[in-house]
């Protein structure tokens, strides 16, 4: 029935974009002074932090541009006090109500992150005038469905080179509009509100940043694919509070309880290590986030979060394409085993071997960990 139900909705949106498009026209004509500009991306927390630079570099060369961007509640929070955004609007389910808010504005141009059939429509049927969106080179994508095939022929199709890195294939969606930039710094920010929380936790455990070395570890991701063993976590803690005297902190949600209870049950009886499960929300987590010294997880959010905050990470990428998306640089370490590609992709985390996928994260060990830690250490020191 689910099947069914999807193939006749798909159907519906390509009848109504293609019964639209004879009256308005393809979205190919970019107005030549395009202002209002929409972006709609409704990937998970880490492809979100990584879209930044796009926001960026409108407001960089089109000065007093509009930008709007569409995407889930979380990544509401993610981007709040984000100056490069004017508004947020959170993806709804009702999609006429979308399409009216979207006409309301008349945007010139629009572009849609990733490869989604149902944004596209949304900004088309919405009346923006040029929509630019993806289409994939070098690879394979489940969500490059026969669907988008067809209703992305109504928009400006540019190129996404799989295996290469993804927050600069984004910015391709700008070049329609005269944008051409390979800068990918990542930007976030943080309210008052959320500092002095932070603040006030620092002083309860009796944490000083910038005199304490403070150390971030998430042991689970939202694709638990990619999860590192809780025990291999605790080794890898139990390890920096010995050698380092480090404050280490335990970072999870809800969903992470169960890694985050296992992990700390391999902790040594007289470990210091700070469990904050649960106890800070995006917005303070942008803020606790920025004052660590060394953030540590696997391919998850919260390490794009450090990285936007330039503070030093050790990615444990596993079964993740590492030339996609991880950060990568002196102070940005990653760990992987020799193996002869990558199971998961930025635009492909759907389709893969699973036994594959598993063994190319099971396989890495403490050690591999310990010695880029120790490494970064070393650099940080420089």
């Amino acid at each position: 029935m689910k099947t069914y139900s999807s193939m006749f909705g798909n159907l519906v949106l390509i009848v109504f974009v293609y019964i639209y498009a004879l009256a308005r026209g393809d979205a190919k004509n970019v107005p030549s002074n395009p202002k209002k500009i929409i972006v709609i991306h409704t990937a998970k927390l880490g492809d979100m932090v990584c879209a930044t630079p796009v926001f960026r570099a409108i407001k960089k060369h089109i000065p007093g541009s509009q930008v709007v961007v569409v995407g889930n509640k979380l990544n509401n929070e993610l981007l709040s006090g984000n100056k490069d955004i004017d508004e947020y609007i959170v993806f709804e389910k009702n999609f006429f109500k979308l399409i009216n808010i979207i006409r309301k504005s008349n945007f010139d141009f629009g572009c849609v992150l990733n490869l989604d059939s149902y944004a596209f429509s949304l900004m088309f049927l919405g009346g923006v005038k040029a929509i630019s969106l993806h289409r994939i080179e070098n690879g394979f994508s489940p969500f490059e469905t026969k669907t988008y095939k067809v209703l992305r022929q109504k928009g400006i199709l540019v190129p996404h080179f799989m295996g290469k890195y993804a927050p600069r294939e984004y910015l391709r969606l700008l070049e329609p509009i005269g944008i051409f930039t390979k800068e990918t710094k990542k930007v976030l920010s943080f309210s008052r509100d959320a500092d002095g929380k932070v603040k006030r936790f620092f002083a309860e455990k009796r944490i000083i940043a910038g005199s304490d070395l403070i150390v971030g570890v998430s042991p689970s991701s939202g694709n638990k694919i990619k999860n590192w063993s809780p025990k291999k976590f605790a080794e890898v803690s139990n390890h920096i509070d010995k050698k380092y005297k480090a404050k280490v902190l335990i970072l999870g949600g809800t969903n992470d309880v169960k890694e985050v209870n296992e992990m700390i049950s391999f902790l040594v009886p007289d470990s210091k290590v700070i469990n904050t499960l649960g106890v800070f929300n995006i917005e303070e987590l942008k803020a606790l986030i920025s004052k660590m010294d060394m953030f540590i997880s696997v391919d998850t959010g919260p390490i794009y979060i450090a990285e936007a905050f330039n503070i030093p990470t050790i990615d444990i990428v596993g079964p993740m394409d590492e030339r996609e998306q991880p950060p990568i640089s002196r102070l940005n370490k990653i760990v992987k085993i020799k193996r002869q590609r990558p199971q998961l992709h930025v635009m492909n985390a759907r389709v893969y071997d699973k036994t594959e996928a598993k063994k190319q994260i099971d396989k890495i060990t403490v050690n591999m960990v310990t010695q880029e830690i120790d490494n970064l250490f070393d650099e940080i020191k420089k």
